[in-house]
């Protein structure tokens, strides 16, 4: 602290280094980083969570592709900062949403992402997991159910080629083509009777994609979950865990509850993993995240304090996260991936602040300067310096001087 007090001078005189002006609802505002970073593990403890983080792509800024729809990839940055979530101790969950999956990343570029990133963790030993889906398939009123049993069976395939692990995405063809539930135990049953080993579940709620709603063959998220329980229980033994991402912490744990040992929870909750992680008397969720992306020495050290029995001190580190992950995912939440990348470029995982498709845009100056408000207090920023000054050249570029 005394190098940030340092550079933050003492009263009345200029803003230092550390000090900028920064954009709220009742306008401009001098705002001065507060708090050191946390620093990152330099050995990983035992951890009693599985934990994911599921990965954003770093794009290449100068390729000369058409932004809306080209797909430009720079897959050293890219890799790297996989390696980084795996020196925290933290597994890879790739090719989701968090990537731009569906949503900028076609199947075909995630065919390359996911064997650069299973021979990456191969080479060291490292825990990944792929997404597979039928995005390569349009949904439309001439998909059959038989067609999307087709596209599952392709990208499973695919993945399992490669030697990987199945996170068995949902399907917005499916949620298209189905007329009742049964279509969907029909969908899951065929696959996960054909996969090698056991896969997670990834119940993505309309919130993240509105293409999804209803899915499981009903709008209420209830009556949904009874038709998902019952292909999960019947197939256990093919089944690590289910990713439930409903934004609702009651709904999750009534389903944790259900589940048939060894099944798994996997949290999806960005608004409350903190106490879901935690658990309580009758059990826990483990975690596959979008913000365990930019928060991740956080998470690792909050896990290793919840292994060690020191619920306090995981409280203390993880807790403080969950005002910012709360920001990045507010509605539309589908745009949260412009909030995980913009902390990729405040803390130097990449030199600029570009995604596919231009997602970039997709927040707003004000929304982008809380995000920076907030990382500061959860500690997340890692080099404060360099923060301010990637701070600064956004809002140059917003027109704030």
């Amino acid at each position: 602290m005394d190098a940030l007090n340092a550079m933050r001078g003492t009263p009345g005189e200029a803003p230092g280094r550390l000090s900028l002006r920064l954009p709220s609802s009742s306008g401009l505002a001098t705002y001065t980083i507060r708090n050191a970073p946390l620093e990152a593990p330099r050995a990983i403890g035992a951890m009693n969570r599985v934990a994911y983080a599921a990965a954003h792509v770093v794009v290449d800024p100068l390729a000369d592709i058409d932004p809306s729809s080209g797909t430009a990839i720079d897959w050293d940055r890219t890799i790297a900062f996989r390696e980084h979530l795996w020196d925290l101790g933290l597994g890879v969950a790739e090719a989701m949403d968090t990537a731009q999956r569906g949503m900028g990343l076609d199947w075909a570029a995630a065919r390359e992402l996911i064997a650069r990133s299973q021979r990456a963790a191969s080479a060291r030993g490292a825990t990944v997991a792929h997404g597979a889906g039928t995005d390569h398939l349009v949904p439309g009123p001439q998909v059959s159910i038989d067609a999307v049993i087709a596209a599952y069976e392709e990208q499973v395939g695919y993945v399992e080629a490669q030697g990987g692990r199945v996170i068995l995405m949902a399907s917005r063809a499916l949620a298209r083509a189905a007329r009742s539930p049964d279509d969907y135990a029909r969908v899951y049953d065929r696959i996960l009777g054909q996969v090698r080993q056991p896969v997670i579940i990834h119940w993505l709620g309309e919130m993240f994609d509105p293409a999804l709603a209803g899915y499981w063959g009903a709008a209420d998220h209830m009556a949904a979950m009874d038709t998902a329980l019952d292909v999960i229980n019947s197939h256990a033994s093919k089944v690590d865990g289910v990713k439930i991402s409903l934004l609702d912490a009651g709904k999750e744990v009534a389903m944790r509850r259900r589940l048939v040992p060894p099944v798994r929870m996997y949290t999806g909750d960005d608004f409350n993993y903190a106490e879901l992680i935690a658990g309580d008397a009758q059990g826990y969720s483990h975690a596959l995240l979008g913000i365990f992306d930019p928060i991740a020495p956080a998470a690792s050290l909050a896990l290793q304090q919840l292994a060690a029995g020191d619920r306090t001190g995981y409280d203390e580190l993880l807790v403080p996260t969950v005002p910012l992950s709360r920001h990045i995912f507010a509605a539309p939440t589908r745009h949260y991936k412009t909030g995980v990348v913009f902390l990729a470029y405040l803390n130097g995982f990449q030199e600029h602040f570009h995604m596919l498709g231009g997602q970039q845009s997709a927040r707003s100056i004000q929304h982008l300067s809380e995000l920076f408000r907030l990382a500061d207090a959860a500690r997340v920023l890692r080099d404060p310096e360099r923060a301010v000054r990637c701070m600064r050249a956004v809002l140059t570029l917003a027109g704030i001087d």
